[in-house]
């Protein structure tokens, strides 16, 4: 297991404690699931590295680094509420190990990871969701590897379904005011990420003129 998921991580946040330990237990479990093809405990040290990288502009740095542990604590592709779901079981998970504000504000950027698109002045928003999107803008085999991961978590959808509910994704994501707020990340990833996402969802779009319509389905 990555130091960044393991216990001492956890601890300089959130205290060692009999309470803290049985909640990382949890916290890692939940990560564990045998559904999860992406998001895993791989996406979960991938994005709290690069919290780390970007900490220097957050206004709450510890605040960032929490969320991204509960991002996607909870995390069923048959559900359309997992930010939700995630925050409330951050509020449930962090009482008492960590001030209230603190609890506030890492529910509040909990569900700031449902639609990537926090405001200008949102310092804590935008680092945790400049590292939950930097994989949009890995080399293409590592982008590749990204799709096809979670073309697996949805597999109960048919191609049809799939395509039409990634399709609005990636228009929701291209649609943004900027995909990286930080400036640091804009600088080095947005080209990068555009380039990949255009070309998955031509991909896509030609693949979707060929069949029937559907209705979509979230597929994030």
């Amino acid at each position: 297991m990555s130091e960044l998921v393991g216990f001492e991580a956890w601890a300089s946040l959130a205290g060692d404690s009999p309470t803290s330990r049985t909640e990382w237990a949890a916290i890692i479990g939940a990560w564990s699931e045998p559904h999860r093809r992406y998001h895993d405990l791989a996406h979960l040290a991938a994005v709290l590295g690069l919290v780390g990288a970007l900490a220097g502009t957050a206004d709450d740095p510890d605040a960032v680094r929490l969320a991204a542990w509960y991002h996607d604590i909870a995390y069923d592709p048959e559900r359309t509420d997992n930010e939700e779901v995630s925050a409330g079981r951050a509020r449930a998970g962090l009482r008492g190990l960590v001030p209230d504000d603190r609890v506030d504000e890492v529910e509040r950027l909990v569900l700031l990871t449902a639609g990537h698109d926090p405001a200008p002045d949102d310092a804590n928003g935008a680092v945790l969701c400049d590292a939950d999107l930097a994989v949009l803008a890995g080399p293409p085999d590592a982008y590749a590897a990204y799709a096809s991961a979670i073309r697996e978590e949805y597999g109960y959808l048919s191609d049809e379904e799939f395509t039409a509910g990634r399709i609005a994704v990636l228009e929701h994501l291209l649609a943004l005011p900027a995909l990286y707020r930080t400036p640091e990340a804009a600088r080095q990833w947005a080209d990068r990420a555009a380039a990949n996402l255009t070309a998955e969802l031509t991909l896509l779009r030609r693949r979707a003129a060929s069949g029937p319509a559907t209705p979509p389905p979230a597929a994030d």
